[in-house]
């Protein structure tokens, strides 16, 4: 139930980041919606279509496109008001990120997957989204050269995985990753933490 309110959660505040990333790229109300859900379902979506698990996260719950663009109306409302909650948001995508690779492992083990699967399942349900939306609005994913965000996706699928191998409590097991994960996105944030980053500026002859 937990992990199901969170999700909710994180869905609506992927919608509302990638609602004011339309705006700064002056894109129309459509295309503030298309964004928006595109963000907040496309790790699922991508998780889904490459392990062949059908149907998608949002044809089986279509209730999901209306949070994203409802999320999506509420910040352009709200826009005036957005840049004072920049840190709401962060947390909220700290936790989203370990929600969403929680399901992804979940989905990935009830389809039997490998553990490595079961780890990348998590991590493409937690980064992909994100990577479509720097990707629509013509920038270098942040997934690929801001803080640690990937890395805190595996890790916490990682430890996920570990968990319900060991029959660790369910529950118990949920908070501890979520906890874990989170405190570790908040940590990258705040020291900015980065995986080392390969730069080549000379050119081929």
């Amino acid at each position: 139930m937990l992990l199901q309110i969170i999700f909710y959660v994180a869905i609506a505040a992927e919608a509302m980041t990638a609602a004011l990333a339309a705006g700064r790229r002056k894109m129309d109300w459509f295309g503030v919606c298309v964004l928006a859900c595109v963000t907040a379902l496309g790790g699922g979506t991508a998780r889904d279509l490459v392990l062949g698990h059908y149907p998608l996260i949002w044809v089986e719950n279509p209730y999901l496109l209306i949070i994203c663009c409802a999320a999506a109306f509420i910040t352009i409302a709200l826009a005036r008001y957005m840049a004072a909650l920049r840190w709401p948001f962060l947390l909220l995508d700290a936790l989203g990120l370990a929600a969403f690779t929680i399901i992804g492992c979940n989905v990935a083990l009830e389809m039997g997957q490998q553990p490595i699967i079961v780890v990348v399942a998590g991590m493409i349900t937690g980064i992909a989204g994100g990577i479509m939306r720097d990707i629509l609005c013509n920038e270098v994913p942040l997934v690929f050269s801001s803080e640690l965000y990937a890395t805190v996706a595996i890790i916490s699928g990682t430890l996920y995985y570990l968990g319900r191998s060991f029959d660790v409590p369910h529950d118990l097991l949920v908070l501890g990753t979520i906890a874990i994960g989170f405190a570790l996105r908040v940590a990258a944030i705040v020291w900015k933490l980065e995986m080392p980053k390969f730069v080549y500026d000379k050119e081929l002859r």
